[in-house]
């Protein structure tokens, strides 16, 4: 099945029951005629930025809280408006500041805008080097980093 399928069913089972376990969704998920594995629902979660909040009683839950128009949730949002400062180009590469300390955390938020171009990335403290495939490549990178922060 196509996996946009199974993450719009995954989103469904997770707004509608409290799903405390990876195990718990295979299990849904199977039940329902996806033959998915808990590796298959790990890279799901990851892709569909799930997080865990605490339910009633206390247990842990699923949570899906959605993504803005350039496909990042909220939390990514702020840490890339927080910690940016700067960006500039050179053959190949994307240079980002940052404020001290932010740069993993930036380059986290770049990378889940998931924008095509950036082949990689590596951060440091206050610096992120991003290797892009072409010039135009670093532009619409940088259009689109621009769109988020000058909000």
């Amino acid at each position: 099945m196509k996996k946009s399928l199974r993450h719009s069913k995954i989103i469904e089972l997770v707004e509608k029951y409290n799903i405390e376990t990876q195990d718990e969704l295979v299990t849904r998920l199977n039940n329902m005629g996806y033959d998915v594995t808990q590796s298959t629902v790990s890279r799901d979660i990851r892709d569909l930025n799930l997080t865990k909040i605490s339910g009633t009683g206390g247990k842990q839950k699923y949570t899906y809280s959605g993504t803005n128009q350039e496909g990042l949730n909220e939390k990514y949002t702020r840490v890339l408006r927080d910690g940016f400062v700067s960006m500039d180009t050179a053959p190949g590469l994307l240079v980002i500041k940052t404020v001290s300390g932010m740069a993993m955390a930036v380059a986290a938020a770049v990378d889940a805008m998931r924008l095509d171009g950036i082949i990689g990335s590596i951060a440091g403290d206050d610096t992120i080097m991003c290797a892009v495939k072409t010039s135009d490549d670093a532009r619409n990178v940088m259009s689109a980093i621009n769109k988020v922060v000058r909000r």
